[in-house]
C-alpha cells in the first residue's frame, strides 16, 4: 500500500514538474516587440506635401509608412516575435492604414497620451524598433529636422545635449529595460541615435541635401533594408543594453515664442531661464508628460 502511494505522488510530481517545464519553455520562447513608428523619415519624404492630410502625396505615403512598419513586423516575426505593438506617432496618429496591417497586432493611435511616442510600453517588452524617424531640431543635417514639434520649438536638451526624439524615446525604453535594437530614417536621424546609443541597427533609406531635399531609396528597396536591420537588431538583442541616464533629468525646452514660454513658467516647479528657454527637473517619464502637456496647451499662447 506505502509502495503504490509513493508511486502514485512520484508520477503526481513528475506530472507536475512537466507541466512547470512546459510552462517555462513556452515563457522562455515568448518574444514581445514595441514598433514606434513616424513619417519624416520614410523614405521619399522630403517635404510636407507627403506630411499630412492637405499634402497632395499624403494619401500615398500613408501607404509607405503602412508598408515599412509592415516590413519590421515581418522581419520580427521571423526574428520569433510572439506579440507586436505599434505606435503611430506622427501628426495626428491615424495615419497607418488599419486594413493593411497585419489583423493580430495592437495598435496605438491618437493623442494626447501620457508617453508619447512609446505609449503603451512596458517592462514586459524585449526590444524596441523606431520606424521613419528624423534628426532633431539643432541638426541643420537632416531632413525635416525638429524635435517634437516643429511649430513650437527650437530646441530641447536633456543635461545640456540637444535631444532627438529617438534618444527621448531611447531613454523611456531604458526606463522600463527594454533595449532599441534597429532605427530607420535618414542618415542624420540614425547617425544622431546610434551616436547615443552604440552599436544599433541602422537602416539609412535617404541622405540630406537641404531640409527639404534629399537622395532617397524607392519603397521597395527601403523596406527590404528594413527586414534585413530589424532581423540583425533582433538578433542581437542580448547585445545592446537599455538605454538610461543616471540621476533626475534636466529638461531646457526652447520655444520659438517667448509668451508660450513666460506663461508655462507660471507653473511652480518650471523655471523661465532666458525668454524663450524654460527648465523642468524629473525622471524621463515626468519629462515626457511635461513635454507632452506644453505641446498640448492652447495653441493661442504659441502666436
Amino acid at each position: 500500500m506505502a509502495v503504490g502511494k509513493h508511486k502514485l505522488l512520484f508520477r503526481q510530481s513528475a506530472l507536475a514538474l512537466v507541466l512547470l517545464l512546459t510552462a517555462y519553455d513556452a515563457s522562455a520562447k515568448e518574444l514581445k516587440v514595441y514598433i514606434s513608428a513616424d513619417m519624416e523619415g520614410v523614405a521619399g519624404v522630403v517635404t510636407r506635401d507627403q506630411l499630412g492630410p492637405q499634402g497632395f502625396e499624403y494619401d500615398e505615403f500613408r501607404r509607405f509608412m503602412t508598408a515599412e512598419v509592415n516590413a519590421a513586423i515581418d522581419a520580427a516575426r521571423a526574428a520569433g516575435a510572439t506579440k507586436i505593438v505599434v505606435s503611430d506617432s506622427h501628426g495626428n496618429g491615424l495615419n497607418l492604414l488599419l486594413d493593411a496591417l497585419p489583423q493580430d497586432i495592437e495598435l496605438v493611435r491618437s493623442w494626447p497620451r501620457p508617453l508619447g511616442m512609446m505609449e503603451g510600453l512596458d517592462a514586459s517588452f524585449d526590444a524596441a524598433i523606431f520606424i521613419g524617424y528624423h534628426a532633431s531640431a539643432g541638426n541643420a543635417g537632416g531632413i525635416l529636422a525638429h524635435t517634437v514639434s516643429g511649430r513650437d520649438f527650437s530646441s530641447i536638451k536633456i543635461n545640456g545635449t540637444e535631444m532627438t526624439e529617438g534618444g527621448m524615446n531611447a531613454l523611456i525604453a531604458g526606463h522600463f529595460g527594454v533595449p532599441v535594437v534597429m532605427i530607420s530614417g535618414d542618415d542624420a536621424a540614425v547617425r544622431e541615435v546610434s551616436g547615443l546609443l552604440g552599436s544599433i541597427e541602422g537602416a539609412v533609406v535617404k541622405w540630406h541635401y537641404s531640409h527639404t531635399s534629399g537622395r532617397t531609396l524607392l519603397p521597395g528597396a527601403a523596406q527590404a533594408l528594413i527586414r534585413e536591420k530589424v532581423q540583425a537588431g533582433l538578433r542581437r538583442r542580448q547585445e545592446m543594453k537599455p538605454f538610461r541616464i543616471d540621476g533626475p533629468l534636466q529638461l531646457n525646452l526652447t520655444y520659438k515664442s517667448s509668451k508660450a514660454a513666460e506663461v508655462i513658467a507660471y507653473l511652480p516647479n518650471v523655471e523661465l531661464i532666458d525668454a524663450y528657454t524654460i527648465r523642468f527637473v524629473g525622471n524621463i517619464v515626468e519629462v515626457t508628460m511635461f513635454i507632452e502637456m506644453a505641446v498640448g496647451y492652447p495653441p493661442t499662447m504659441n502666436e
